[in-house]
Formats: C-alpha cells, sequence, structure tokens
C-alpha cells in the first residue's frame, strides 16, 4: 500500500481558517481539522471530505479514505448511466435553470427482514416486462384480498410521506428526505419501490425547483424559497403504493404558490371526474383546462399509470389535452393521477444522470399524486391526506 504522505507544506497550502467548523474524517477521532488530503483536493472533492487532524490520523485511516479517490456507490460521487454509474467529477451539460446536480451518497442498506422486489438484485423488473396484463392490453379490476392489499401499500405510503414532508426545512439535504423516508419504510415493514428500479440509487425521487420528476436526492440543502416534490413509493406484502406531494421551504414567491396550489387543483379536478364509464383521455382535459386559465403548461412525457402487483402497468393516464389514451374506467381499476404543471414551457429535458427531468426553459415545475380506485359511486383516493398529516401551506 502506498500512503501519500501529507507534509507540512500541503497542510499549510490554505490557511488554518480553511478547516474552520470540519472534523477530523478518522471515525475515531472527531478532532478539529487542521489539513487536508491532498489528493482529495486534486480530485476537486469537498473539504469535508478531506480532513484530518494529524498527519498519524490520515495514515491510519488511509486504505479506507483512499476509497473516495474512486468513483463508485460506495462513496459521495455523481450519478451517471440512469444510476448504474459514478463520476467523481460533475458532468459536463447544458443546464437549463439554476439548479445543479450535487454528490450522491452510498446506498443504504435494506435487511433481509424486508421482502424485496424483482428488481432488488439486478436492476430490471422482470414481472412487468413479461406481464401478461400488459402484453395483452388488459386492464385488472381488483376486488376482495388484492385491493386489500393494494389499499394497506397505499396507506402505509401516505405514512411515509408525511414523515418525509415533517422533515422538510430550509438547510435540509434531499439525501437527508431520503433517510428519513428509507428508515420509515424498513419501520413499517415495506420496500422503498423507486430503489433499483432501473437502477435508481435512492429510496425516493425529490424534485427541486425546475426539476420536473426523477430527481435523485443528494447534498444539496434546500434553500428559502425552494419548492421540493417528494415522490414516494413503497412494496408491501406484494403490492405497490404511489403518492407524491410538492411542498415549499421557507416563504416561496407569490408565483410558485400559485403553481403549487394550481397543480394540486389539478389533481383534485381530474379525480372528481373519476368514475365507472369515465373515459381516461378526458383527464387530460381537465388538468390541461384548469393550468391554462392560470397561465400555466403541462408536461407531455410524463403519465400515470396503473399500479398493484407491478409497479407500472396498465391504463396509461396522460395528462395533456388531446391525448388518445384509450379505455373507460371500470370498477376496480387501479391507476395514479399525477400531472406535472410548469411555470413556462411544457418541454423537458434529462440530466446526465439519465433520471433527473428538468424544464427546458429552466422555470419551476410542480407535481402532486394519488393513487385511486374506482368504485360502484365513483372513486377512492387510497392515498388520501390524514387528519394529522403536516399541512399543506394553504390549508
Amino acid at each position: 500500500i502506498i500512503i501519500i504522505p501529507m507534509t507540512d507544506s500541503m497542510a499549510q497550502e490554505a490557511p488554518s481558517t480553511a478547516w474552520a467548523g470540519y472534523s477530523c474524517q478518522n471515525p475515531a477521532c472527531g478532532k478539529p481539522a487542521q489539513q487536508a488530503c491532498p489528493k482529495c483536493k486534486e480530485l476537486g472533492l469537498e473539504v469535508e471530505f478531506s480532513t484530518f487532524c494529524s498527519q498519524s490520523c490520515f495514515t491510519d485511516v488511509w486504505k479506507e479514505h483512499k476509497a473516495v479517490h474512486r468513483a463508485g456507490s460506495h462513496a459521495w460521487h455523481y450519478v451517471t448511466n440512469r444510476g448504474a454509474g459514478r463520476n467523481i467529477g460533475r458532468p459536463k451539460f447544458k443546464w437549463t435553470g439554476s439548479l445543479r446536480p450535487a454528490r450522491v451518497g452510498p446506498e443504504r442498506d435494506l435487511p433481509d427482514s424486508i421482502p424485496k422486489t424483482d428488481y432488488y438484485e439486478r436492476g430490471i423488473p422482470m414481472s412487468e416486462i413479461q406481464s401478461p396484463q400488459n402484453k395483452l392490453g388488459v386492464v385488472k379490476e381488483w376486488e376482495g384480498e388484492g385491493e386489500a392489499g393494494i389499499r394497506e401499500a397505499c396507506r402505509i405510503g401516505r405514512l411515509v410521506l408525511d414523515r418525509a414532508h415533517a422533515a422538510i426545512n430550509v438547510g435540509v439535504t434531499t439525501d437527508h428526505i431520503d433517510e428519513v423516508v428509507h428508515n420509515a419504510c424498513i419501520e413499517f415493514g415495506a420496500y422503498p419501490s423507486p430503489l433499483h428500479y432501473y437502477d435508481f440509487p435512492k429510496s425516493v425521487c425529490t424534485s427541486v425547483n425546475e426539476v420536473i420528476c426523477h430527481g435523485i436526492p443528494d447534498r444539496r440543502k434546500l434553500e428559502d424559497g425552494d419548492i421540493v416534490n417528494v415522490d414516494v413509493s413503497v412494496f408491501y406484502k406484494g403490492y405497490h403504493g404511489d403518492l407524491n406531494e410538492t411542498f415549499v421551504v421557507g416563504t416561496p414567491s407569490e408565483a410558485s404558490k400559485l403553481l403549487v396550489k394550481t397543480t394540486h387543483e389539478c389533481l383534485m379536478k381530474a379525480i372528481e371526474y373519476c368514475k365507472p364509464g369515465a373515459k381516461y383521455r378526458e383527464i387530460g382535459n381537465i388538468i390541461t383546462r384548469h393550468a391554462r386559465s392560470k397561465g400555466l403548461s403541462v408536461v407531455k412525457s410524463y403519465c400515470g399509470h396503473g399500479i398493484g402487483e407491478l409497479f407500472h402497468c396498465l391504463p396509461n393516464v396522460p395528462h395533456y389535452a388531446n391525448n388518445k389514451a384509450v379505455g373507460i374506467m371500470k370498477v376496480g381499476h387501479v391507476f395514479t393521477i399525477e400531472p406535472m404543471i410548469n411555470e413556462g414551457t411544457y418541454k423537458d429535458k434529462t440530466w446526465p444522470d439519465g433520471w433527473t427531468s428538468v424544464t427546458e426553459d429552466g422555470k419551476r415545475s410542480a407535481q402532486f399524486e394519488h393513487q385511486l380506485i374506482i368504485t360502484e359511486t365513483g372513486c377512492d383516493i387510497l392515498t388520501a391526506r390524514l387528519p394529522d398529516s403536516p399541512k399543506l401551506f394553504w390549508e
């Protein structure tokens, strides 16, 4: 093993105030930092990943510390290749707004007690790919034990999202939100459905400001005036529950409040329409009509979907007007409605991580989602807010 010596001259490359507030990265120490790893500096890694109190502490943990110099899911690096890859440096990209990706932390462990999905090991949801339901264009009509299982998964999903909502505040990282969601899923005995789904690296999607959807939790701290969507999905005893909400951080602008509240109204107006015999394609007309009345646009690239034993299945539920969705609602149909509404253009671009979808013009986007089941008299919102759910800003 070659140890890179940290000489006094290296430690003096910056004034001592450069390490103020940082601690030694030796887990057995924790004293105030006095110097930093030169290799970390060469690679452009942030100070907090590289500080030590002395040459002795640095040498003691070199074998473990040098792992951060190699890109991988074991350390804080930038995500690439739709979650399957990591890069030490931030990828080059023509960013559309002011937001930039930050480093994404190591994957969180799941205990053996949590039943895993079929995509946990390899990232491929074979049950969806091979599903006769999707191949034959069939929408399942749920009842009995299956319906009860879906309802319970949705109940747990709501509890998990409420935990995440309660943790939202200025200075909180979206990685911390991921930790809250991950731990809550474990507490309730559920698998966080996004984890490893087509290699998605985290347990929840967190979409800030101009991010439309599929944002990857990272070390960026939420700032006063931000908006952040938290998209929670859980897999419990064989069934998925899926919901999301957009929250304001600190004191939002009037424009952001209009965007967020209008998006919620779009969802609720669409839900009011749902009943046996209703056409799926009409949902997009309802959502678009209300969004346009407020000067906003509707994203076309992503849609609501069927859900149950499979995370995503038929029916497809587009949110934009004049869509070509087929089929009518029948008793027992279970699906999501999850409109994504933008301040500017409806068009989107995808970041180099392969997941994060952002507005093409860099303006803000909001989203709300509920999972429904069609009943004899209309529909039930399976992921409805509870009396003790944290309040949305207008409530």
